[in-house]
């Protein structure tokens, strides 16, 4: 039990890692915080394969809202405090999910591999 733990922190930490370098990367030419919030927003839809919001998605994507506003403040400045808020902002959001929804937000990354039949020739 304490293995399937530890390999399921594992897997969110590397989910969590990824999802942010690739916002931040999205941001990363953005002028205002009005454009990389949009940007960020889109980043995320991608990667979740989002195409467009229902009501459940407009909430995630309002939630989300505050951890990709902290994370561009956190590009624009070195401040540790700044940094840290953006820490701050997706544990809260991480938080938010899981009382929401009752799972981890980084389970809507699970990747499942269908079955491929075996065909004997």
């Amino acid at each position: 039990m304490r293995i399937q733990a530890l390999e399921e922190e594992r897997a969110f930490a590397f989910r969590r890692y990824n999802l942010m370098q690739a916002i931040a990367s999205s941001m990363e030419t953005a002028e205002d915080e009005e454009i990389a919030v949009a940007t960020a927003f889109a980043a995320l839809r991608a990667r979740l394969g989002w195409n467009s919001d229902g009501e459940a998605q407009a909430e995630v994507m309002t939630h989300f809202g505050p951890v990709a506003l902290a994370l561009f403040r956190a590009q624009a400045s070195s401040e540790g405090e700044i940094v840290g808020l953006a820490h701050k902002a997706l544990a809260d959001f991480e938080s938010w999910y899981a009382e929401a929804r009752g799972s981890s937000f980084w389970n809507l990354f699970e990747q499942q591999i269908p079955d491929t039949p075996r065909v004997d020739f």
